[in-house]
């Protein structure tokens, strides 16, 4: 991810204690896990250090990767949102134009994103659709399944 990251207060603080944890005991369990292999005896051989050093080179790649997150990070205001169109951390009320099916999301950050908790992220086909609309425009979605078209009926915080 390059670029900066619109989070809330509360996206920011989950991603920083997320970082933490990792940090600190997930690279305790790598060690320990690392170490018991070594006492297994001849490394060349060692199934067990291999795969505890390949978890260790991927715990440092996700450090790394929400470390560039949060020093990217920009907290944004609730407050200080504009309602006239859908920016980030709006909720948006659309319309499926096919099918008539109406949704709610939020639009977030991708670190932020939960599609069961109904958080799109502004960067998915959906949430770069719908980015810039105000209320009774239509955005078109590109899909696998071609066009998709949503009316947006309502933005809120």
């Amino acid at each position: 991810m390059s670029g900066i990251n619109y989070m809330t207060q509360e996206g920011y603080d989950k991603l920083s204690g997320e970082l933490e944890k990792l940090k600190t005991t997930g690279r305790q369990e790598i060690a320990k896990a690392i170490g018991e292999a070594r006492e297994k005896g001849d490394l060349s051989e060692n199934a067990e250090y291999d795969a505890a050093k390949d978890a260790q080179g991927m715990l440092e790649l996700k450090i790394n990767e929400m470390e560039k997150v949060l020093s990217n990070a920009r907290i944004l205001d609730i407050s200080d949102i504009d309602t006239s169109k859908v920016t980030v951390l709006c909720k948006v009320k659309i319309k499926n134009k096919a099918n008539g099916a109406e949704l709610t999301y939020n639009l977030v950050s991708e670190s932020e994103a939960d599609l069961k908790s109904k958080k799109i992220s502004v960067t998915s086909p959906i949430g770069k659709g719908l980015l810039g609309k105000k209320i009774g425009e239509v955005a078109t979605v590109m899909t696998p399944r071609g066009n998709m078209e949503f009316e947006i009926l309502d933005i809120g915080i």
